[in-house]
């Protein structure tokens, strides 16, 4: 599994560094064991600066503003999950047994957390290139790609669009909530009629739905 999903990053990253990356904090809190968390946080900053030197040289005409918009819109959790959603990378993942009973595979911002870790595995294990060879192929080629930013920036209305192509009934998403009253987590299913497309967890509805919608995205990317 882990030689499938170095192939679909086209680099090359040290078995341990992988697994850790794969490792989300539910299961490293179950299995007394470390978490991507600190790969997380190094892989955001070395995802800035590639995608900013991106921009920045290709970009010529526009303003600080306009480029730290592209830059932002580059490496929201949207972008990063529809990234990782694409080489399937929830499948791979280590959860905690909530976490797996509730979706946490298809979850936006443990796709998103965990796209940062590999960044930063790459990172650690090759240096720059490594890290930028993963960003080159599933992180830039969204600049020139409207059809993916628009998805990612939107995926409610992407999966409108996509489900009216296909012929199918649009979609009905179903919320439920739990945890305390300060601090609920949403859950949100997506149905076309009565077939589940995909699920998503927000703290917000609009973020449970938004997310279920990207998993439902990568649901009809594979009929």
């Amino acid at each position: 599994m882990s030689i499938e999903l170095l192939q679909r990053l086209g680099a090359s990253i040290e078995p341990s560094l992988l697994e850790l990356a794969l490792t989300h904090s539910s299961f490293a809190y179950e299995n007394k064991c470390g978490s991507n968390e600190r790969l997380e946080f190094l892989g955001d900053s070395v995802l800035g600066y590639l995608v900013a030197s991106q921009v920045f040289e290709q970009n010529n005409e526009l303003s600080e503003a306009d480029l730290t918009r592209l830059k932002n819109s580059i490496v929201s959790a949207e972008a990063l999950a529809t990234a990782a959603s694409r080489i399937e990378l929830g499948q791979y993942l280590r959860l905690g047994k909530g976490e797996e009973s509730s979706g946490g595979r298809n979850r936006l911002n443990i796709l998103a957390d965990a796209m940062e870790a590999l960044i930063a595995a790459a990172y650690l294990s090759g240096g720059i290139e490594s890290a930028k060879t993963i960003v080159k192929g599933h992180i830039f080629p969204m600049l020139g790609d409207p059809e993916s930013l628009r998805e990612f920036a939107d995926p409610k209305t992407t999966l409108n669009e996509k489900l009216s192509k296909l012929s199918f009934d649009p979609p009905r998403y179903e919320v439920s909530s739990s945890g305390p009253e300060h601090n609920l987590n949403y859950q949100a299913h997506c149905y076309s009629a009565d077939r589940l497309l995909g699920s998503g967890q927000g703290r917000t509805i609009r973020s449970a739905e938004t997310a279920a919608a990207a998993s439902a995205l990568a649901v009809l990317r594979r009929l």
